[in-house]
């Protein structure tokens, strides 16, 4: 009897038509495209990274600064020039390079602004480097005249992986009891939309949010296998629109919905792919050739294995941390925890400068937009950062130490507002970094 199972027989080297790559190319980079426009059409650049007083760097990072009026605006528009380079295949290798380096340099001024589309689309802006997406249907191509029609099939298959990964990861983290016992937060944010065309009236039931949350995590844990699987692969792609959609129009999460539908088409077949860039390509006559720079996957697949690796432990990364995860947040981000909360926070911070014997109270809006004041009520590693800047600044103010201390509290899942940090740990006094913030009051059910 034979054993016939393909991931034994996978040979990454296989040759594959380049189709669905260059598709993918192309959805990504119009995209882009579509999503920097639409930033800078509302004021975004200048609202999240010019007129902030104080940013919130991520740890290891706080050299990465903003360039402020015009040099935002100037790396923007770089940024929306190579999503073009990279939706045409014009000069690939250094579009696909420039805009991953400046769409990530954005990303980590301000951990205020994260979200997990961000840290998606720096990831495949990354794998785009280093996959040939350019090598046929291109401006590179037209302008070598030649183009190689086909690759190993893992430049496609990585692409797969990542996308697989993030929806598997997202019905991973819904396994847990808010989100299918209580149906939390559903529960709170669908009556808010009972204005819903056709199915608004819904939400006015307990047993819609139970539906919409089992169902939410059986389809992303499911969604990649019935993509992967030709018998489903259409009937699984109409649900990645209608789910997709829906979250769109319920929820404002910007572009997120619209990219994984596009983004999902490289599932289909090559032969879907080959239809389509027929009947836009027909006209166009670049002589084929078989390169013998085929990319194979050589000691390239080292670093592949460590990368996707990584990509693989770091959602787990919050086991080595006591506590509650949504009280405590650490190992929340790059995670792929999708909507799973609504946590609301307040924090007031008290300034002492024992050589002068004084002591006030601080407000954070008074240095920080409500954006970025709601988000550090909730997180602990912001308020840290917020106080650590308290600190610097009252201490060259009066030339004297200081010390930070914060009343704070906060809510998750609507579950009622407990005091969140410890009011007699000087923040001042505590380093960041990755250990445990034992700092944080303990989330008592």
């Amino acid at each position: 009897m034979t054993v016939t199972n393909w991931s034994l027989k996978y040979r990454p080297n296989q040759l594959k038509h380049i189709a669905p790559l260059a598709t993918f190319r192309v959805a990504f980079g119009v995209m882009m495209l579509a999503s920097i426009i639409r930033f800078w059409a509302n004021g975004w650049i200048a609202k999240q990274y010019i007129e902030p007083d104080f940013y919130f760097p991520y740890y290891g990072f706080e050299w990465i600064k903003s360039l402020g009026d015009p040099g935002m605006y100037i790396l923007f528009a770089l940024m929306g020039i190579s999503a073009i380079g990279i939706a045409f295949g014009a000069f690939y290798r250094f579009s696909a390079s420039l805009f991953f380096l400046s769409f990530t340099y954005v990303e980590l001024i301000d951990k205020t602004n994260y979200l997990n589309h961000y840290y998606f689309v720096s990831i495949i802006a990354f794998l785009l480097i280093l996959v040939p997406a350019n090598q046929a249907y291109s401006f590179d191509a037209w302008r070598k005249k030649q183009q190689n029609l086909y690759v190993p099939s893992w430049t496609i298959d990585v692409i797969i992986l990542q996308l697989s990964i993030v929806y598997f990861f997202a019905g991973l983290a819904k396994l847990q009891s808010d989100w299918l016992i209580e149906a939390l937060p559903l529960k709170i944010w669908l009556p808010s939309r009972v204005d819903t065309p056709l199915i608004g009236w819904l939400f006015d039931y307990k047993f819609a949010a139970y539906i919409f949350s089992w169902f939410g995590a059986f389809y992303d844990l499911t969604i990649p296998f019935f993509l992967l699987w030709k018998r489903t692969r259409v009937i699984a792609y109409l649900t990645v629109i209608a789910f997709h959609f829906m979250t769109a129009a319920l929820f404002q999460i910007g572009m997120f919905p619209y990219i994984m539908v596009l983004s999902t088409l490289i599932f289909f077949s090559e032969d879907f792919h080959k239809r389509l860039w027929n009947r836009f390509s027909q006209n166009i006559h670049i002589p084929e050739i078989q390169s013998s720079k085929s990319y194979k996957l050589g000691t390239l697949k080292y670093f592949l294995i460590i990368f996707f690796g990584i990509q693989l432990l770091l959602p787990f990364r919050y086991t080595l941390y006591p506590g509650n995860l949504f009280w405590t947040e650490q190992g929340y981000r790059f995670s792929w925890r999708v909507m799973l909360m609504e946590k609301v926070g307040y924090s007031e911070f008290t300034v002492e400068i024992p050589d002068l014997n004084k002591s006030f109270k601080v407000m954070p809006q008074q240095y920080l937009t409500a954006v970025q004041e709601k988000m550090m009520n909730t997180q602990p590693d912001m308020i840290l950062q917020f106080s650590h800047f308290l600190r610097d600044k009252y201490q060259e103010e009066f030339n004297a130490s200081a010390k930070v201390f914060v009343e704070s509290y906060a809510a998750v899942n609507g579950k009622g507002s407990r005091p969140f940090i410890d009011p007699n740990i000087n923040l001042a006094s505590i380093k960041r970094g990755y250990q445990h913030k034992n700092w944080v009051l303990p989330y008592n059910q």
